[in-house]
């Protein structure tokens, strides 16, 4: 797949924006283990929000590989081209355009997949972003406000008219929030109705998934979200199954520590210690839940010290002659180096 002037190798998976868990630590490490691109959490069109905590982390991209994709939120044209001229400026490499949001604090203000209702509108914001940048911009969306209005193949239309270079498509609508199985016959549809790449995305939770939803849609890729929550290896693992090869194992171990314990430290890191430490809570939950599902997690989540929450990580995933080095090298130098940065 080429956008702009990144070449992404088959296959492709990208890990999906989520708001409060895609952040810069997340998208790293996912890439890190094999995900094709990371799409930033969305970022409000509305600049004079910019100098809150939240956007500031949000807009931090630094020492991110490329493609870096900004996930731009917002209903005014104006503003959107303004948004997206000021992120290529910061080093945005791709500009995405969030039409799949189903969040009701999102949809109050006409965004998100709210916009799905007024078609003519999502053509103006389009092509004011196409006209604003020269950088690819792309698409993620639902099918459709519900099942009574599902219109993803005219808006994927639109867009493709647009200039618009990729399509992401969740294939449930506005009101299905995460409820529900996912149409993947109505991903396909929009891939049959359109020439550029589509990927999809929705409940692509192990590799076997993957491949199924690839032989049933006939995506150009696919995109992962929730299943990646607490398995950041899971888009790594979907490439090689994709591409025909052994799908290596989750970790375990002391390989599975080193690697929680740098993501932990990642975000104190990116967010100061106490923010980052309830910030991670959420992160060594889904560990838990994947790996360790017998340990009782609510004393490890009421940790109010940064120190104490990485030595209980520690006790719980490393075995007391493998403490983490800081900054130490070894098998996993590289990967610990590019997540803790």
């Amino acid at each position: 797949m080429i956008l702009g002037s990144h070449e992404i190798p088959d296959p492709v998976v990208f890990l999906a924006p989520m708001a409060g868990v895609s952040d810069r630590p997340f998208r790293m490490l996912c890439r890190v283990l094999g995900a094709s691109a990371a799409v930033s959490e969305m970022v409000t069109s509305d600049a004079r929000l910019w100098h809150t905590a939240k956007s500031r982390h949000r807009l931090d991209h630094r020492g991110e590989p490329g493609p870096r994709i900004v996930q731009l939120l917002g209903n005014d044209p104006d503003a959107l081209a303004r948004a997206a001229r000021e992120n290529v400026a910061r080093g945005a490499d791709i500009i995405d355009l969030n039409l799949g949001c189903p969040a009701k604090k999102v949809c109050s203000r006409a965004a998100g997949s709210a916009l799905l209702a007024d078609e003519a509108l999502v053509e103006r914001l389009l092509r004011a972003l196409k006209g604003a940048v020269s950088v690819p911009v792309t698409l993620k969306m639902r099918l459709g406000l519900d099942r009574g209005h599902v219109n993803a193949v005219h808006i994927a239309r639109l867009a493709e008219a647009a200039g618009v270079e990729m399509i992401s498509v969740h294939g449930r609508t506005r009101a299905c929030g995460y409820r529900g199985g996912v149409d993947y016959d109505a991903i396909a549809a929009v891939v049959a109705a359109t020439r550029i790449p589509v990927l999809a995305n929705g409940d692509i939770t192990s590799p076997e998934r993957a491949l199924a939803v690839m032989a049933q849609t006939g995506a150009a890729g696919v995109m992962i979200g929730r299943g990646a929550q607490g398995r950041p290896w899971l888009p790594g693992q979907v490439r090689a199954a994709l591409a025909g090869r052994p799908v290596t194992p989750a970790p375990r171990g002391l390989a599975l520590g080193r690697l929680i314990h740098d993501h932990v430290l990642a975000v104190h890191r990116q967010y100061g210690p106490e923010q980052g430490l309830r910030i991670a809570r959420k992160h060594i939950g889904w560990y838990l839940e994947h790996n360790r599902p017998e340990v009782d997690r609510r004393p490890l989540l009421a940790l109010t010290d940064a120190s104490r929450q990485l030595d209980a990580l520690a006790a719980l995933f490393l075995p007391p002659s493998n403490p983490p080095a800081g900054g130490s090298r070894g098998a996993h130098g590289t990967q610990r180096e590019a997540i803790t940065q």
